[in-house]
């Protein structure tokens, strides 16, 4: 007998598309990755996935996660020149409903339902508030942000902007990096620091500042010599880590979120020691008069995969109705 799916969920970054069919207990099956750029818009991913995967059992559902704000159902992609519409699926995929999350949105509704085999603590293992909110955040192309808004009956997911606010430097030095950034970018927000251009921006800047000429051609090059050993760019990855971990710290200000701090995108789980080793959790607890409160806030690296599609089964599970 032929599986039947609940629906399609996806996860669309500025660099990866990530799908997966839902079955009748709320499992991911059939699990793929598609490179963004190999391709001229979404729904020509989306055709190939289901050509490959479900072939005329076409699923009625779809909950997707997009990298950029979601506005009355559609979304201009930050950093890909893509635009989308929950119209405009429905009327390629015959969907009978669609919903478009923020794809942070989409991960923390996962944060509350993970396994303690898909996270691990960053710094002291503490148990967050079971109905204060949470944050989860993250590094990637961009850097992501999404709060959800917890009570004991439901979750809510509260998709944000939060990695284009303004970069706030902690030391001299950071001063320093935010002085080149505005003058190479103009306004300096979190993302232009906490990204995978910023981790390359921050190499170049230390570099300079230490009279040497970068060397190194991207970011991926700078993170596998300070994995490495190459004590240069592990200087550069333990300020990375430290500048996230103030981040994370503001934001569990910002949003009281005593449920935890979870962290995700692309880069931190390529950080994994670096972030464990105590510079992240410091900066996360250096609030001043508030450092007690942020104290008892746990922090996770998330290690799951697929988070966001975790979150949009959850999401999937609540759509009903058709969307127009």
């Amino acid at each position: 007998m032929a599986q039947i799916y609940s629906g399609l969920v996806g996860d669309v970054g500025g660099t990866n598309a990530r799908f997966a069919l839902v079955d009748g207990d709320g499992h991911l099956r059939h699990t793929k990755t598609y490179i963004c750029a190999e391709y001229g818009a979404l729904d020509e991913i989306i055709t190939v996935y289901l050509n490959e995967t479900a072939g005329k059992k076409r699923p009625a559902k779809a909950v997707i996660a997009v990298a950029g704000p979601v506005v009355d159902g559609e979304i201009e992609f930050t950093n890909l020149d893509w635009q989308v519409s929950e119209t405009d699926l429905i009327a390629a995929f015959g969907f009978d409903a669609i919903k478009l999350v923020n794809d942070f949105a989409g991960q923390a509704m996962a944060a509350p339902v993970l396994a303690a085999a898909d996270m691990r603590s960053i710094g002291p293992e503490l148990r967050g508030a079971s109905t204060c909110p949470i944050v989860v955040l993250g590094p990637g192309t961009g850097f992501g942000v999404a709060a959800v808004a917890r009570s004991l009956h439901v979750d809510i997911a509260v998709a944000t902007e939060a990695g284009h606010a303004g970069f706030s430097p902690h030391d001299e030095v950071e001063a320093e990096l935010w002085r080149r950034l505005r003058e190479r970018y103009g306004r300096v927000s979190v993302e232009r620091v906490l990204s995978g251009q910023g981790v390359y921006d921050l190499y170049a800047a230390l570099e300079d500042m230490a009279g040497r000429t970068p060397e190194l051609p991207d970011e991926r090059a700078v993170i596998a010599a300070g994995a490495a050993g190459d004590a240069a760019c592990a200087a550069v990855l333990d300020r990375f880590c430290a500048i996230l971990g103030g981040v994370a710290g503001d934001l569990a200000l910002t949003y009281g979120a005593r449920g935890g701090v979870y962290v995700g995108g692309g880069i931190a789980p390529r950080m994994v020691e670096r972030l464990m080793s105590g510079g992240f959790r410091d900066r996360f607890e250096a609030k001043g008069r508030l450092s007690p409160y942020v104290r008892d806030i746990p922090t996770f690296l998330i290690t799951h995969p697929f988070p966001a599609l975790v979150g949009c089964a959850r999401e999937l599970s609540q759509l009903e109705g058709v969307r127009l």
